[in-house]
């Protein structure tokens, strides 16, 4: 019997394109943590507002350009779209790398290329979230969207240790090479693919599809609850890029490797959670719900930590607590939305998730400058809090329950739905 944690890598298409993936997603990260490293002790004396501004640059055209990428995806083949903004991206990380080899790189020469990346990655996103659907049959669609999270989280957990050991061994602009070559497996990954196999969705013509893309979502309650979670948990929750930097350099005054390291561990909990994604059949609100809940416990208590190495091991349950509720969430979406929507569903789903950094990360940065860099990651506790109480409300709301807490005999909560006289029915119980 097949091992369900791996079933889509039986699909030729899926397999190859999961290879490539997995080696720009450990470029990508090399890229991040020597771009961070650069702004933070290169080009500023450790300024986190710079950071945040970089941060912000690179998502802010994700929310600006969410319906017109949506509209794309839909409406030209999804595996051309892929081809042209791997390439962009690749070309705007050679440039970031030549400067720094030539020893002229400057801070708006980062910020410059940041928001150039940020619109590959507008257009970038939609076309790789709804491709997926296009390599692999609906049964396997929850598996394979768990699978691509299982790369990019261990690449997440490969691609800091490695850049950190070689921003101190060969510098800072040979990793960004790495970064560079990275996008072009994508590439390779792209043309090998036997386009006969793929399962395109119909494409769409016309005018006003922008605006039917956002019709749609708005008369979908159950997509509009999911959006509200995941741009809480993006905006405020998710700026590990700063926070991580944050703590490692002021807090606990560690060097690239410590700092590097810790992208590392705290991949460990987030490839844990992509490998049980990958293994449920079906994406269930509940699971989102409970996710959100333990990422607010535990980066609260990592946010607290005294010391690094206790800092470090909160970190596990925080990447396993966040990768859940996204991973969740995205498979939650894809299998809820007719196909022809697909594209443009999921642009304004990552719009949602990643777009709110352009808010999140410059405030965040402040944060740490005023506050200190503990609080960068409480007011993402805080945040994801507020949220899961919220969302309780509406679903007890929605539903028609009723919530009681007992202490006795035995300390018990009863929910129970109303009938419409709002009498008590039958409850469950939960000890």
């Amino acid at each position: 019997m097949k091992s369900r944690t791996f079933a889509s890598l039986s699909v030729y298409n899926y397999r190859v394109y999961f290879a490539g993936a997995l080696v720009s997603n450990i470029g990508t990260w090399m890229g991040r943590t020597a771009q961070d490293w650069l702004v933070l002790t290169q080009l500023t004396d450790h300024d986190s507002t710079a950071l945040g501004i970089v941060t912000a640059l690179q998502f802010a055209p994700v929310v600006v350009l969410a319906p017109f990428a949506g509209a794309i995806t839909d409406r030209f083949p999804k595996r051309r779209v892929l081809f042209c903004t791997q390439t962009a991206l690749a070309v705007t990380s050679a440039l970031l790398a030549a400067l720094v080899l030539g020893g002229v790189v400057q801070l708006w020469h980062v910020y410059a290329l940041a928001l150039l990346q940020g619109v590959a990655t507008a257009l970038d996103n939609p076309g790789r979230q709804a491709f997926v659907s296009e390599m692999v049959e609906p049964g396997l669609l929850s598996n394979a969207v768990g699978l691509n999270a299982t790369s990019f989280n261990a690449a997440r957990l490969i691609g800091p240790g490695i850049a950190g050991l070689c921003i101190g061994l060969i510098g800072t602009g040979n990793t960004l090479i790495f970064n560079t070559l990275s996008f072009v497996a994508v590439l390779i990954a792209l043309r090998a693919m036997r386009p006969k196999e793929l399962m395109p969705a119909p494409q769409v013509r016309g005018k006003g599809k922008v605006r039917e893309g956002l019709a749609y979502v708005r008369h979908r309650p159950d997509i509009m609850l999911i959006l509200f979670m995941i741009f809480m948990l993006g905006t405020f929750g998710m700026n590990f890029q700063i926070t991580i930097a944050l703590m490692a350099t002021t807090i606990f005054h560690k060097g690239a490797a410590e700092y590097g390291l810790l992208g590392s561990i705290m991949a460990i909990g987030s490839l844990a959670g992509a490998l049980m994604a990958a293994r449920r059949e079906r994406p269930r609100l509940r699971i989102v719900v409970i996710a959100l809940s333990g990422f607010t416990v535990s980066s609260a208590i990592a946010a607290m930590a005294p010391s690094y190495l206790l800092f470090a091991l909160f970190l596990i349950p925080t990447g396993l607590c966040a990768i859940t509720t996204m991973n969740t969430a995205n498979a939650t979406v894809q299998l809820s939305v007719t196909p022809v929507m697909r594209g443009r569903v999921m642009a304004l789903y990552m719009a949602i998730f990643m777009g709110g950094t352009p808010v999140g990360a410059p405030l965040i940065g402040w944060i740490g400058s005023a506050f200190g860099a503990r609080w960068t990651i409480l007011v993402g506790s805080v945040a994801t809090a507020v949220t899961v109480v919220a969302t309780m409300i509406y679903l007890m709301r929605r539903d028609d329950l009723r919530l009681r807490l007992e202490g006795r005999p035995i300390p018990h909560v009863e929910i129970r739905p109303r009938d419409r006289a709002g009498e008590d029915l039958a409850g469950e119980r939960v000890a």
